[in-house]
């Protein structure tokens, strides 16, 4: 099948295929779609009512003998268009449905445009010259706030039947006296038919139809597309702090490998105490029960103090402060975050033993300062977004040593003094000088700050 038929295909079943589009990328167009048919049946309240008002007060048309059809279409279609707006409020309107309501629409306008013949007693070629039928444009055009394709051809290829039935009907109501004319002038001062004329206005009709469904063929496949990649960036803001997800959905160009800026930051690191031994010997889902209602607790806390979660470690977390936006107090937020953290995690003890913890749940938290290089890292088509720096390193040997010195909160003492200057005031627990870390070729002197 050549790449026109595909797309002819393609628009007479609503635009391009959905395969391989996740379920909940398929309910959010959906979604979108009831609002737009909501839209639709505002706009066509909007349009009835006005124009019911519009009738009201104009004066009447002088010539018009005959029986009056318009006051009574008016209120069939005000009553329809009040069910069909009311309906899509209480579900998804089914297709069958929205065929119908096109084909009420151009039942009115075909029945309006009939109806001016016999209000004015004239012959049928009297209603082809009625301005009336510009009002079709309304039509199509309010179905392309759907962004489907075929509700918009559907409802051209009505207007055009509709239009050439009244074309037919004019042509033939009076067989012994044709009205079929070539004389521009007689048309116009004349009930007669000037074939050319009315296939022109098929023609216009036909064309902004087709063009129409076109343009919306290509702007259903952007918006599928742009649910899809608005689904992605949702997903990435959850799997990320917010201006990481922000920096990578909206860079100018793609991100590539070795990307990345020298900030100067404060990690803090975060590690539930004999995880492994005691998760061991529980079921799976109580171990992520458990890891859940701890990392929920976690973020909660490293968020308030203005840091980022940069990774989950299994039972550790990575947390960086000043490294994805630049902070005055960077040192002083990650302290407080960490001894935050081990106040927060005594305190909830009870909801830890809900969740099916055997024991006691400790963590143990450090804290280092330093220049960290911020960036992306990884292959061309696996990418990561991290921090590296000796302040990661420093801060990982620092939650390690917390064993061995029997501590919950570690830092050395040049992060100690920063985040001090920083605004940082709550006291030392304890100063170990000159202590030798695993990991860290020279002694540091530590700072216990939560025990």
């Amino acid at each position: 099948m050549s790449p026109f038929q595909q797309t002819v295909l393609h628009i007479l079943r609503g635009g391009p295929p959905e395969t391989g589009i996740p379920d909940r990328v398929r309910a959010e167009i959906r979604a979108r779609e009831a609002t737009s048919e909501r839209l639709i049946g505002w706009i066509q309240l909007g349009l009835v009512l006005f124009f019911t008002t519009l009738y009201a007060i104009a004066p009447r048309a002088e010539g018009s003998a005959g029986f009056n059809f318009v006051p009574f279409a008016l209120g069939a279609y005000f009553l329809f268009t009040v069910l069909r707006l009311f309906l899509s409020y209480r579900f998804e309107l089914p297709r069958w449905y929205l065929l119908i309501s096109i084909g009420v629409d151009m039942a009115l306008l075909v029945g309006l445009i009939f109806s001016f013949h016999i209000q004015y007693n004239q012959h049928p070629t009297f209603y082809l010259k009625t301005p009336t039928l510009m009002y079709v444009f309304i039509f199509i055009g309010l179905r392309a706030l759907r962004f489907d394709p075929r509700f918009v051809l559907t409802t051209g290829l009505v207007a055009m039947a509709g239009w050439l039935g009244l074309v037919f009907y004019a042509a033939l109501a009076d067989m012994d006296h044709m009205r079929v004319t070539r004389n521009y002038v007689e048309y116009l001062t004349g009930n007669t038919i000037l074939i050319g004329a009315e296939l022109d206005k098929t023609i216009v009709i036909l064309a902004v139809t087709i063009i129409l469904s076109v343009a919306l063929y290509r702007g259903r496949s952007m918006l599928i597309e742009a649910t899809r990649e608005h689904a992605a960036a949702t997903d990435l803001r959850r799997f990320f702090a917010p201006e990481v997800a922000a920096s990578i959905t909206g860079a100018d160009t793609a991100l590539q490998a070795g990307e990345g800026s020298l900030r100067e930051a404060a990690i803090l690191y975060a590690d539930i105490r004999s995880f492994t031994g005691t998760s061991a010997t529980l079921p799976p889902e109580t171990v992520l029960a458990v890891l859940a209602e701890y990392q929920n607790l976690a973020v909660e806390v490293i968020n308030q103090e203005g840091g980022r979660v940069d990774k989950f470690l299994g039972d550790g977390i990575l947390a960086t402060f000043g490294a994805v936006h630049p902070s005055q107090t960077y040192a002083a937020d990650a302290l407080k975050a960490a001894s935050r953290l081990v106040a927060a995690v005594e305190a909830n003890q009870e909801a830890f033993r809900a969740a099916g913890w055997p024991v006691s749940l400790r963590v143990g938290t450090a804290v280092a300062a330093g220049p960290v290089t911020v960036g992306v890292i990884g292959s061309r088509n696996r990418l990561e977004f991290t921090v590296i720096g000796d302040a990661v390193n420093r801060a990982a040997k620092l939650e390690d040593a917390n064993k061995v010195q029997k501590s919950k909160a570690l830092t050395d003492r040049a992060t100690w003094e920063l985040a001090r200057a920083q605004g940082y005031r709550e006291p030392a627990a304890e100063e170990r000088p000159a202590i030798s870390v695993a990991g860290v070729e020279r002694p540091l002197d530590l700072v216990v700050f939560a025990d």
